[in-house]
């Protein structure tokens, strides 16, 4: 098999060959151009602790030491902000050798704050399957900042494969970005590229989000539904700082307009512990064409999801927060990002997640 991401093509063999399996059947809108979309099942087990299998044991055969309660979502349930369920998903594999796969939260679920992450048998890790694993999938969901209604179907998280090592080396992304540029602006590389906050707009002081912390549920379902206003805050500033408060959660954009060519993807990651007291993204995956002139996109900002832990934290204009890990394709999808498929955010700026109305 050719080094790289697998596209929609390769996943839709997949499918056919039964290395990835569902009940009902996998759709169309499921398969994106370099990943999977996964569905939440028909259960949630609401648990009191979050747990990994680990070596030699099941999943479900752990549950009976963390469960709870167990709720039925066939009608739909609201998942409580502060605390951790457990939901089998309706996806199963039963992967080759030499293919192994990695999960990530959806833009939506990142930006609103619910930290969505795969657990399988015998994981010892999250979010990493390796080579050759055959079993059900599980997606552990804690809602962080709101409480939200979810339904079976619901794509809160998705799955991107790989075969052998895709990755590239600075000295790789270097000369890629010579070649096509992938911001807009000096590239930052070390190890991957390196993308900065922007706090001082090009037009008035609005630089952010910060989510209220006394809300309503939010239905997953509603689109551009609920006033902006009543789950969060305007972050401001005309001075290119802002202080990040302990335990709160903010949206706020990268300075760099990213650049995704056709025959790559990138995951976001974070940059360094050292550079303060906070962690930046849940949601992770940048699909092929994203941000690039082929699907419209012409460079787009990166959305940041930002939590400040112990202390407060004084965050300038322009510091490195996170950078973005480019991958080969194995070879280049049927469809690139935002090019004819429902995407809510090709050609981003500022925004918010899709069940939000903006004043």
């Amino acid at each position: 098999m050719t080094i790289g991401v697998l596209p929609d093509t390769m996943l839709r063999e997949m499918i056919a060959r039964g290395e990835i399996t569902a009940e009902p059947a996998i759709t169309s809108e499921q398969i994106q151009p370099a990943s999977l979309d996964l569905r939440l099942g028909t259960v949630a087990y609401r648990v009191r602790a979050s747990f990994l299998a680990g070596k030699g044991a099941r999943v479900e055969s752990r549950l009976a030491e963390f469960e709870m309660h167990r709720m039925d979502l066939s009608a739909g349930a609201v998942l409580e902000k502060g605390c951790v369920y457990l939901v089998p998903l309706m996806e199963s594999l039963a992967l080759p050798e030499g293919l192994t796969a990695v999960a990530n939260a959806k833009s939506s679920t990142g930006r609103l704050d619910l930290l969505t992450r795969l657990i399988t048998d015998e994981g010892v890790e999250f979010d990493r399957i390796p080579q050759g694993y055959q079993g059900p999938l599980y997606a552990e969901i804690c809602p962080r900042s709101f409480s939200v209604l979810v339904r079976p179907g619901m794509r809160l998280n998705q799955i991107r494969f790989r075969a052998g090592q895709a990755t590239l080396s600075d000295a790789e992304l270097k000369i890629l970005h010579q070649q096509e540029p992938l911001v807009d602006g000096v590239a930052v590389i070390d190890h991957g590229l390196g993308f900065s906050v922007d706090l001082r707009p090009r037009e008035g002081d609005l630089v952010g989000y910060r989510a209220k912390p006394h809300t309503g549920v939010i239905d997953l379902d509603r689109i551009a539904h609920y006033p902006a206003s009543e789950f969060w805050e305007e972050v401001r500033t005309r001075d290119g700082r802002i202080i990040l408060d302990p335990g709160a959660f903010y949206i706020l954009v990268s300075r760099e307009a990213v650049t995704i060519p056709p025959d790559h993807a990138a995951e976001m990651a974070p940059y360094l512990a050292m550079v303060g007291e906070f962690r930046v993204h849940y949601a992770g995956f940048f699909d092929p064409g994203f941000g690039h002139g082929l699907a419209g996109g012409h460079g787009s900002r990166g959305v940041l999801e930002v939590r400040c832990h112990e202390a407060p934290f004084a965050l300038e204009h322009g510091q490195v927060v996170g950078r973005l890990v480019y991958e080969r394709m194995a070879q280049e999808p049927a469809q690139l990002y935002g090019a004819g498929i429902a995407s809510n955010y090709q050609g981003q700026g500022l925004k918010l997640a899709k069940q939000f109305m903006m004043s």
